[in-house]
């Protein structure tokens, strides 16, 4: 069931109030290409405890969510295999994305084939920790925004959700690139700094971020703080 009415989130720059009712949580990115030890990322060096420490928080948060009947939108990065989505071979986006060697085949964990950052693989799977259950939505994107050329804000609209939770990785690139655009199409935005990060020794850029985004795209808290605001809300009345 779907709560009504608002709750109130501990936020900075200052308390946000929300409507459970019209808002979705959205989950960035955390796939096994970033969040395991087999996938892009741990492939190429790049230390993924960061994102292995947003996982726990994040499952506690969208549990919360769930039996508050709010919405959860899943956002996977990931190119279709012949990469014809991922921009020219001299563009931005391709070479970007060239060195972490996307569209490479590889083997899954349990052996079975799979390819660096492709749809449909075990590489662009959710962590297992918090996979997505059959009522989620789940959308991919091809570049850094969830909104660029995907179907994420005509699903919000439909649904009439005007308040996005935001968890996930990274925090300075995918995550902060779809809250501003967010912002750009009138959504408010609440980030759970706990619930995103950033990779290797690049907390400086998570931190940064934080402070974009509560200063001029959104508001910043914790996952505690979000949860505590729907069990208040969740809680009966001793009026």
């Amino acid at each position: 069931m779907r709560s009504t009415g608002q709750i109130v989130v501990d936020a900075k720059p200052e308390a946000l109030a929300i409507n459970p009712a019209q808002s979705a949580v959205i989950v960035v990115d955390m796939q096994n290409d970033f969040g395991s030890k087999s996938g892009m990322f741990a492939l190429a060096g790049i230390d993924i405890s960061a994102i292995r420490n947003a996982i726990a928080p994040t499952a506690r948060v969208l549990a919360a969510a769930r039996r508050a009947g709010i919405g959860i939108v899943y956002l996977k990065m990931a190119f279709r295999p012949d990469l014809s989505d991922a921009g020219s071979p001299d563009g931005p986006n391709r070479i970007k994305h060239r060195r972490l060697r996307v569209g490479e085949a590889i083997a899954a964990p349990d052996g079975t084939a799979s390819r660096i950052l492709i749809r449909d693989t075990w590489n662009t799977a959710i962590v297992p920790e918090l996979a997505p259950e059959p009522d989620d939505i789940v959308l991919y994107k091809h570049r850094y925004s969830g909104f660029y050329e995907t179907d994420l804000d005509s699903v919000l609209k439909r649904r009439s959700i005007k308040s996005l939770i935001f968890t996930g990785c990274t925090t300075s690139v995918c995550v902060e690139s779809t809250i501003r655009d967010a912002m750009f199409r009138d959504y408010t935005s609440l980030l759970l700094a706990d619930c995103t990060a950033e990779p290797g020794l690049a907390g400086i850029n998570h931190d940064a971020s934080l402070l974009a985004v509560q200063g001029g795209f959104g508001w910043v808290s914790q996952s505690a703080q979000f949860i505590a605001a729907l069990e208040v809300k969740r809680a009966p009345s001793l009026a």
